[in-house]
């Protein structure tokens, strides 16, 4: 189960995205949709969020982490999709060392596709999970390798995986917006705002499947 925490305390997200052309879509919804983020724990929610992105060869990238969806965008918007395979072990790595540096409440993975070694990644996915570190893989599509290797990374660090496409943005909004109250205020803060999203997340986290 995951842990419980305060819900008037700040939270520290890591949102990794596939920023390979495949992912182009995904980049620009996401883009779109970042700010539900924080609108679900307001002002004084204490929401802070560093974006990592992967493309091109071998290019993984992180960002400071800032607090207020305006500057996020900015990141977001200066960068382009580019062609590449997927580079998922180096954001688990990268968030495994982030995490030493100071707590990272969760991880937001959004991509379509997965062309590592499953068990690998695995492994990674496991270390985050005996931290604390949940990662929330959201799948575009409906790649049968990628769902295998997503739900696992999912399992293994106690967080949740999610599919969508291009016509369930809604959906895909109210769960961000509910692993913004998650990161921000734990799973108190998630059985108190009660939304369709937030029972959802809620029932992975206790270690179920809706």
């Amino acid at each position: 189960m995951a842990p419980s925490k305060n819900s008037s305390s700040s939270g520290r997200l890591i949102l990794a995205l596939d920023a390979t052309l495949s992912g182009q879509p995904t980049w620009d919804l996401a883009c779109s949709l970042q700010a539900e983020m924080f609108d679900a724990v307001g002002k004084k929610g204490g929401l802070s969020v560093q974006l990592v992105y992967f493309r091109g060869f071998g290019e993984c990238r992180a960002s400071r982490f800032v607090d207020d969806t305006t500057k996020l965008k900015e990141l977001m918007t200066r960068i382009d999709c580019r062609g590449g395979q997927t580079q998922i072990d180096k954001v688990l790595s990268h968030a495994l060392k982030e995490n030493q540096h100071g707590k990272v409440d969760a991880v937001v993975y959004i991509g379509d596709a997965v062309e590592e070694d499953i068990d690998l990644l695995a492994d990674k996915a496991g270390r985050l999970g005996m931290l604390g570190v949940p990662v929330f893989a959201f799948q575009e599509g409906h790649d049968r390798a990628a769902e295998t290797a997503l739900r696992e990374i999912a399992r293994l660090s106690k967080g949740g995986w999610f599919r969508f496409d291009s016509t369930s943005s809604a959906a895909l909004a109210q769960l961000l917006s509910a692993v913004a109250v998650f990161a921000t205020g734990g799973l108190e803060a998630l059985e108190a705002r009660g939304r369709d999203g937030d029972r959802l997340m809620l029932a992975y986290l206790r270690g179920g499947r809706p």
